[in-house]
């Protein structure tokens, strides 16, 4: 396989001392070794994510929209990917503020895309807050991928930044399999007809 999708791994916890960074870089290399992506990774602890919004929404602004300028590599980022990967913690049964914050800044840059989830936490392994993310990307006209990764009780079943299931390589082959037709078939439909996001 040749790397013709532009994946974008996005880092959502910016809690110190987040584990986030750990995951997102195991799941880099493994979209690496999986051969469909050219890979790269955003850390939203690194951007300018403020929770005060514009008047007029990103989907009627468009190109307009008044974004601070310490959020420009982002959605740079965001609008040439083909596919995501969102890592996300669980906090209170949900997923954290700076990725909400990442989400709402934008709309076009979702719109007609693939998004896969890999999360992590307690007993859940964070699946609430993957069910959160489906609803809310879905209205973003963005297309969840079923099979995800969870990684309940993390702070135990990791060491030397791997996991230690030997399952779970299997398991990211899988969703990165999905992510990369998904990332190819809608890749094809917007060039052929632009997304009516509406």
């Amino acid at each position: 396989m040749t790397n013709t999708h532009r994946l974008l791994i996005i880092v959502g916890s910016v809690r110190e001392g987040r584990f986030g960074p750990t995951v997102a870089e195991w799941v880099a290399a493994q979209a690496r070794t999986h051969g469909a992506f050219a890979v790269e990774v955003a850390d939203l602890a690194g951007v300018e994510l403020p929770l005060e919004l514009p008047s007029v929404p990103p989907k009627f602004a468009g190109e307009q929209y008044p974004r601070p300028a310490g959020m420009a590599p982002l959605t740079a980022a965001l609008e040439r990917a083909d596919a995501f990967v969102v890592v996300t913690p669980e906090y209170n049964h949900s997923y954290p503020a700076a990725l909400k914050a990442a989400i709402d800044w934008h709309f076009t840059q979702w719109t007609a895309k693939p998004v896969a989830f890999v999360s992590y936490g307690g007993a859940a392994g964070g699946r609430h807050a993957v069910l959160h993310l489906e609803n809310v990307l879905t209205e973003l006209h963005a297309v969840t991928i079923r099979d995800g990764l969870a990684f309940p009780a993390y702070f135990h079943t990791w060491r030397d930044g791997e996991p230690l299931d030997p399952e779970a390589a299997g398991y990211a082959k899988t969703l990165l399999d999905q992510l990369a037709w998904w990332a190819g078939a809608l890749h094809t439909a917007r060039a052929a007809v632009p997304y009516p996001a509406g």
